[in-house]
């Protein structure tokens, strides 16, 4: 008999093969269904979105089926640690948004009480933040010592306080109620330490022999990208057109291309006034039935309040048929003009990390998605910036008249803001913080400002007949009170609105205004897990200050200071949005921070600099995966109760010409519908108009006698959309219906 012999080797071949197999099987698994988790969170999207539910939800399967098919393509390879713990950080950072109260509707985010975690679906989310935070605790027991031996030798005490306090004081947002800010300060604290240290254990987990590939990687990207002595300018261009074409997508599908915001309903009547012209309208024939925020009638004419510069630009929108291309537009512009300043104050790598980290920070995003005015004030603040910079590099008056211009179209966008400019780029014009423009530079400067102020100038006495009388002056003060909108301090400061902390503006208010600003850039600035400031805080230990670090500390003290003595804090509708010149500066700054940590790093540990741009690299990933659409879902669609319906049922219906009485509140079921008429409410387009109370229907009857008329009931009457209540029927059976 003949015995077959099998090798060592031949078994050791069939039992590899066999867990390879295993691998592959369990690969495929997790591909499969991170494929299917993703499919079922964007047909659960798909299905509609409704500010009654919670579609946020819906990115629970997402991160989900992301960290599956992450773990699933890095298991049994030298990732399959570091996709782990990236997995882990990712699905923890889901449950804790799940966990805010934030919304759609007018408020300052805050954590969920902690009574209501206890319920479903809340349970969920808790426990598995509860199971990320025994996995972590249990994973850095091995490196605790040698974090606490780091801090001892590295960190003096003045530096543990200033970290301490850029991660902890700034998480969270103050209450009414004392206790209740205690309790939350301590979970938002916590919940930012889980993230800290599974982003830790991500980093320590990227695999030794992969570190020289990455700083290979790293080094290219932050490296000197000039080609023969010139600058390449192909990643500014790469991200500028990223962030137009993100913010045209947020703007279509979140944000539905309709104004969600009371000013933007103004600011886009301005620009179709402006594009068709002129600077007011005739007057409506029933003006109880047409009043929105912002809007004045004025004896036979009726116009916005507002100063002209950002409807200027809008206007251009208008004539092109769609204005929600402008501030995408104007987002990247500001991408590249931001390179092209920190670059020449900078090093390459600081401009193209600032770049990166700005092209990507949600308080940037929403801002371009929106119709606001700030993404136009910070272009001509850069602008104003690069000019000034030209003008010193090249003695030229045509770069002083190009800078002094955005200075003063600053004006009549954000006037206060344009105090602040001014006096930033005048100081720095005469040779604090650098050498100082000639005399020709300095007179084109004077000019610019001159021009493009005195289109403000002849706007004012068009509509007032005092050229620095505004307008929006005399409609705050008729509507709202004598100095309601003044600046500094003083009892009959502020509009009565409910965001307002304390009747008037004082120390205390404007303390608080400082808070509300804080908390909300923790957030929205970089949409960090671990926070926006650490990296600041790092920035202020290891930094070895330069005169362009005083610059952008200059910047940001500035526009404190200035918005300190105004009584409003901006509110929380685009983060802090009163403070958004100071987004180049902070971000700057945090990446200064990235740099000085790193290279302090590196002294104690050859490859620590290169895990800390992994960690960096990670919480950029799970802003646009995580942050972003979670805003995008749970804020800003529907923000405020405003929705498209009007201009649905327009087409729907085949409105034609009528008179539609849209019945509910001023804001925001009439706002939403008021944009959508035409300039001339006597035309043959639909005429949107409030059904205020009877005697303003009578009055709309008596006047539009000869149309059809219909009625649409708004969601704060339906508690859903807007829907047709009758129609279309005559101005005579509206009648007798609204006197049965």
């Amino acid at each position: 008999m003949t015995m077959s012999v099998i090798s060592p080797d031949h078994f050791s071949d069939s039992v590899s093969e066999k867990v390879s197999i295993h691998i592959q099987l369990i690969r495929s698994g997790l591909v499969a269904a991170g494929l299917v988790l993703l499919v079922a969170a964007v047909l659960g999207l798909a299905g509609g979105v409704d500010v009654a539910a919670n579609n946020a939800f819906a990115l629970v399967p997402f991160a989900a089926g992301l960290s599956c098919i992450i773990s699933g393509i890095a298991i049994a390879s030298r990732w399959q640690k570091a996709a782990f713990w990236f997995s882990l950080a990712m699905v923890g950072q889901t449950f804790s948004l799940q966990l805010i109260n934030a919304g759609y509707q007018l408020r300052y985010q805050h954590y969920k009480p902690i009574s209501e975690w206890l319920s479903y679906p809340n349970a969920l989310f808790a426990a598995g933040l509860l199971v990320q935070l025994i996995v972590v605790i249990a994973a850095m027991r091995q490196f605790i010592p040698g974090l606490v031996s780091w801090v001892r030798t590295s960190l003096r005490p003045w530096q543990v306080l200033i970290l301490a306090l850029c991660f902890f004081i700034p998480t969270t947002t103050v209450s009414p109620i004392p206790s209740v800010y205690l309790v939350e300060f301590v979970v938002a604290g916590l919940l930012q330490l889980l993230s800290l240290a599974s982003l830790l254990l991500f980093a320590k987990a990227i695999p030794t022999d992969s570190i020289g590939t990455l700083r290979g990687m790293i080094n290219r990207f932050v490296g000197d990208e000039s080609v023969d002595g010139r600058i390449s300018y192909g990643f500014p261009l790469t991200a500028a057109v990223f962030v137009t074409l993100l913010a045209v997508i947020l703007n279509v599908y979140s944000y539905e291309r309709h104004p969600h915001i009371p000013d933007e309903v103004a600011y886009l009547m301005q620009a179709r006034v402006i594009a068709s012209g002129s600077l007011t309208t005739p007057a409506p024939p029933v003006p109880e039935a047409f009043d929105v925020y912002l809007m004045k009638v004025d004896g036979n004419v009726w116009y916005p309040v507002t100063p002209p510069g950002w409807a200027i630009l809008l206007s251009l929108g208008v004539l092109m048929g769609a204005p929600f291309l402008i501030n995408p537009i104007l987002a990247g512009i500001n991408i590249f003009l931001c390179y092209w300043l920190v670059r020449r104050l900078y090093s390459s790598s600081v401009a193209r990390l600032t770049t990166l980290l700005l092209a990507v920070s949600p308080w940037f995003i929403f801002l371009a998605m929106s119709f606001m005015t700030h993404m136009a004030a910070l272009t001509c603040f850069l602008i104003a910036a690069a000019g000034a910079l030209k003008a010193r590099e090249t003695g030229r008056w045509r770069w002083g008249l190009v800078s002094g211009f955005a200075i003063g179209f600053i004006s009549i966008i954000r006037p206060l803001e344009a105090v602040a400019v001014a006096g930033l780029i005048g100081i720095w014009a005469i040779g604090i913080g650098g050498r100082r423009l000639n005399f020709k530079a300095i007179s084109g400067m004077a000019l610019g400002t001159l021009l493009a102020g005195s289109i403000g100038l002849a706007f004012n006495a068009s509509l007032t007949g005092k050229p620095l009388q505004f307008p929006i002056n005399i409609y705050t003060d008729a509507v709202f009170g004598p100095n309601s909108n003044a600046y500094g301090f003083g009892p009959d400061r502020g509009m009565g609105w409910q965001l307002d902390p304390y009747p008037g503006h004082g120390p205390i208010d404007a303390l608080i205004n400082t808070n509300l600003n804080v908390s909300a850039l923790n957030s929205e600035l970089l949409g960090w897990t671990i926070g926006s400031f650490l990296m600041i805080g790092a920035f202020v230990c290891f930094a070895r200050f330069r005169r362009s670090d005083l610059l952008m500390l200059g910047v940001i003290a500035v526009i404190y200071i200035l918005h300190f003595f105004y009584y409003f804090s901006g509110g929380p509708d685009f983060g802090a949005r009163y403070w958004f010149l100071m987004i180049v500066p902070l971000i700057v700054l945090t990446v200064r921070g990235v740099e000085s940590l790193a290279e302090d790093l590196r002294e104690h540990s050859p490859d620590a600099d290169i895990r800390l741009y992994g960690a960096v690299g990670a919480l950029v990933v799970l802003t646009i995966c995580v942050f972003v659409p979670w805003r995008a879902i749970d804020k800003y669609h529907d923000f405020r109760g405003m929705k498209p319906d009007i201009r649905e049922l327009a087409k729907k219906y085949e409105f034609g010409r009528s008179l539609v009485l849209v019945q509910g509140n001023q804001h925001p079921d009439y706002d939403s519908a008021f944009i959508y008429n035409s300039l001339d409410l006597s035309g043959d387009a639909p005429v949107f108009a409030w059904d205020r109370d009877e005697a303003t229907r009578e009055k709309l009857f008596e006047h539009y006698g000869d149309r059809p008329v219909w009625i649409v009931r708004s969601p704060s009457l339906t508690g859903r959309d807007y829907e047709v209540a009758a129609g279309p029927i005559s101005a005579g059976t509206a009648v007798a219906a609204s006197n049965e």
